[in-house]
């Protein structure tokens, strides 16, 4: 059963691969330019989760298990993560399906994080992440919970709030000009699929699903979890070093899947090639990986397994985690794009501030010859 692990993240990876599903980008949006378009799509994403992982549960499929909530490493964890996955050019997933598109620089990324998930979780640097995890912890497991309500009253609050963001974006693009389209190459499913762009309203309904699918597949192996990458990343290194076969599970087939299906759906839609950066993106996103891998060991999970599973189970850990990734990510935005941008834009502003009194000077000196 743990190759439906691998078919799972098939289609995980081409949905995120052409719908260009990328959380790095949804959290950064919000700082550079107040953008929620992609942030929605990924708030729909935990809702439809959310949706479907209440109902396996009412029906005895699935038995998740919220953990309890470690505010520091937590905290500081998800700050660490949002902060690598700016310099690593995408999240957990957006690394991986990036890598399957031919992005060199995310190759580096992700043998970093892989590598430094490893030795966070299970190797050199455990004892570490057992202290930070140890510095403050609680006995909270869901938000609803804490205020004595039943989770389903939760989702019902969390479908509500996503319902009028997304009611507010498609008003949104209703008011948006026509963007010109080419002329479509492709007929039939071949351009649905791999030529025409992908709404992200629909695109994170899909990414919903493929979390629920997730659960009761993952549950069959003996795996009880969702989606999860940073784990299984952790996993997969330990498999190809030491070669125990009791690490290849469900997980590692899953993120293994997703870099083979964007991979074919880049090859698929045209998209594939391979980009080789410079040395100083490089180094970039060798230390954004480096960065996620602490990170998310710290805060048990990343992108992926707290800020869309655990946030769908309601989570104290999930919720919190997600704040400080996007406080994370606004940090790293601040200081690569946001306080660059603007320095450009005052020296713009001086120079042609300088130009016009210049101007204004000659033409002033004109004048004063003239009168005489």
């Amino acid at each position: 059963m743990i190759f439906t692990g691998l078919l799972v993240g098939g289609v995980l990876g081409l949905v995120l691969q052409r719908g260009r599903f990328c959380i790095t980008g949804a959290f950064r949006d919000l700082w550079v330019s107040g953008s929620w378009r992609w942030m929605t799509a990924f708030l729909l994403a935990i809702a439809v989760q959310a949706v479907g992982v209440t109902l396996l549960t009412a029906t005895g499929a699935i038995t998740p298990e919220v953990p309890t909530l470690s505010v520091v490493a937590t905290a500081v964890g998800s700050l660490l993560f949002g902060v690598g996955i700016v310099l690593a050019g995408g999240c957990a997933t957006g690394t991986y399906y990036r890598a399957g598109e031919g992005l060199v620089g995310s190759w580096f990324a992700l043998i970093a994080y892989a590598g430094t998930a490893a030795a966070s979780k299970t190797g050199v640097l455990a004892p570490v992440t057992t202290w930070i995890k140890g510095l403050w912890t609680t006995q909270l497991t869901t938000i609803p919970a804490a205020f004595g309500l039943p989770d389903w009253v939760g989702v019902l609050a969390l479908v509500a709030a996503v319902a009028l963001l997304v009611r507010w974006q498609l008003r949104l693009a209703a008011d948006r000009p026509a963007v010109l389209q080419l002329a479509p190459q492709r007929t039939g499913l071949n351009h649905l699929l791999f030529e025409r762009a992908w709404n992200p309203l629909v695109t994170g309904v899909l990414v919903g699903l493929v979390a629920i699918i997730a659960w009761p597949t993952s549950w069959a192996s003996g795996r009880h979890d969702g989606l999860g990458i940073t784990t299984p990343s952790s996993n997969l290194v330990g498999w190809l070093v030491t070669g125990d076969a009791d690490r290849l599970d469900w997980g590692v087939l899953l993120v293994l899947g997703i870099l083979l299906g964007s991979h074919l759906s880049a090859r698929a839609s045209g998209e594939f090639r391979v980009r080789v950066p410079s040395a100083t993106v490089i180094r970039r996103s060798i230390a954004g990986g480096l960065l996620m891998g602490v990170g998310a060991a710290w805060a048990g999970g990343c992108s992926i397994g707290n800020a869309l599973v655990q946030t769908s189970l309601l989570s104290w850990q999930g919720w919190t985690a997600l704040v400080f990734q996007v406080l994370g990510v606004g940090t790293a935005a601040y200081v690569t794009l946001i306080r660059p941008r603007n320095q450009r834009r005052a020296a713009r502003a001086a120079a042609a501030s300088a130009a016009s009194s210049e101007r204004l000077g000659e033409s002033e000196a004109a004048g004063a010859l003239a009168s005489r």
